[in-house]
């Protein structure tokens, strides 16, 4: 079994919007995820979370706190990822940059807790627990356990 260490960021604006990225294989999946990838070589988590949210969505963001450690697997690869507050510094929203179509990346945009309902999300904890998390501050990360990956 393969290993991969990734990591994302999860940027919320001024609205009170998260910052997600669709994913769509049409016959696959269709889901949407704070953008996040995986640590190329020896580049920093931090560094890694930044340059995933760029890519994916052509927004320049500035780290804040480590947030959450998720374990996820497939039969073939267990990945760990670290999720990481941030914030909004500058870029234009869009998902055509090369790195974002080839992971099947659709679309990005801004999403209220409302518009998160109805959708498939990850980290699953954007559809509820992490709105008590950032209102109690997220002052420490939180682990998330392991859990099957859905989609790969």
């Amino acid at each position: 079994m393969q290993h991969r260490i990734s990591a994302g960021a999860i940027v919320e604006n001024a609205a009170g919007q998260l910052l997600l990225v669709r994913h769509v294989l049409p016959g696959k999946y269709d889901f949407w995820v704070a953008p996040g990838g995986g640590v190329q070589g020896r580049e920093e988590l931090a560094a890694a979370a930044t340059r995933e949210v760029r890519e994916e969505t052509g927004l320049h963001v500035a780290i804040g706190s480590l947030a959450y450690i998720e374990e996820f697997a497939n039969p073939d690869t267990r990945h760990v990822k670290f999720w990481f507050t941030a914030r909004l510094v500058g870029g234009s929203l869009s998902a055509d940059a090369p790195e974002a179509k080839a992971e099947h990346i659709v679309e990005a945009a801004w999403l209220s807790r409302s518009d998160l309902g109805a959708r498939t999300v990850f980290p699953l904890v954007l559809a509820d627990r992490y709105w008590d998390d950032r209102t109690r501050g997220l002052t420490t990360p939180a682990y998330l356990g392991l859990r099957t990956m859905e989609f790969w």
